[in-house]
């Protein structure tokens, strides 16, 4: 992965600095007369964080990328979610559809705090990275710069593989454990929408408006391998076990079965085609 070399400087210590800037802005949102649901919200959020820039480290290394390709994908992870803290204290839900889009919302917040304004010209790059990240796909190549795209897709990888683990250990809780907002709020309803079978069978991503009920949730997240982009992150999917937890908390249904046979001959193709779709070397551009 070539990074411009006007913005290939970015140093561990400002990744350090900015790390603590996250953090920062992060607990701003704690209260003195604490509100459990957004304390739990709070912590959620900057847990996750913190283990997206993990699992984007993981990625950066297995890839073999150098030092400040590394530094831009970790900056990236670190403010992917920047704009939860607002959406939740200003709405009280993580749901898009119920308040606004948190990947814009997030930009806004670090072009008005001028958080990312010291790295120069990776500060553009990186906030068109993290506006992109909660995106159904991403412009083509003759809309956005090899940079570009190469640093979103790993962000999207490393933002999915943490999500994984969040949702998969919500759905082994007990009822009584859940909170509701990890799941969008969905009801727990009988069945599946027709459309999200269509999108999956079609292999596609499901789309968030077809999303009907905790089943649907469930599927959209089947789904995602269709968007995983670096053969060590489909790796790291399948270790995990993470579709066969997705599944063992499905209901049984010829769609569901269907559903599960293509996603699984699809993860086996890639793996066995030794797969990545977004690992070339790019031209340098921003």
């Amino acid at each position: 992965m070539v990074v411009p070399a006007s913005i290939s400087s970015v140093s561990v210590e400002e990744v350090a600095r900015l790390r603590e800037r996250f953090l920062a802005y992060a607990r701003s949102f704690y209260t003195d007369d604490p509100d459990p649901d957004l304390q739990e919200a709070i912590d959620l959020k900057i847990e996750h964080t913190l283990r997206v820039c993990e699992e984007s480290r993981y990625i950066s290394e297995a890839l073999g990328l150098a030092a400040d390709a590394r530094h831009l994908a970790e900056i990236a992870a670190l403010f992917h979610d920047v704009g939860r803290f607002s959406q939740y204290a200003h709405y009280h839900t993580f749901s898009d559809r119920k308040s606004e889009d948190h990947a814009a919302l997030g930009v806004h917040v670090l072009r008005e705090l001028e958080v990312l304004a010291a790295l120069g010209p990776a500060e553009d790059l990186l906030l068109r990275v993290i506006g992109y990240h909660n995106r159904l796909a991403l412009p083509g190549p003759d809309d956005e710069t090899p940079a570009c795209l190469f640093f979103s897709r790993l962000l999207r990888d490393a933002d999915k593989l943490d999500i994984y683990r969040v949702v998969t250990d919500y759905y082994r809780r007990p009822a009584s454990q859940r909170n509701g907002w990890v799941a969008w709020e969905l009801p727990d309803t009988p069945g599946i929408s027709e459309a999200v079978c269509d999108d999956l069978m079609a292999g596609r991503v499901v789309h968030n408006d077809h999303l009907r009920n905790l089943n649907d949730f469930k599927l959209l997240q089947v789904g995602w391998v269709y968007d995983i982009n670096f053969a060590p992150s489909l790796r790291r999917i399948r270790e995990r076990g993470y579709l066969q937890i997705l599944r063992d908390a499905l209901p049984d249904s010829p769609c569901i079965e269907m559903i599960f046979e293509k996603v699984g001959a699809y993860v086996a193709k890639r793996m066995e085609d030794g797969f990545v779709n977004s690992c070339t070397p790019c031209d340098g551009s921003a």
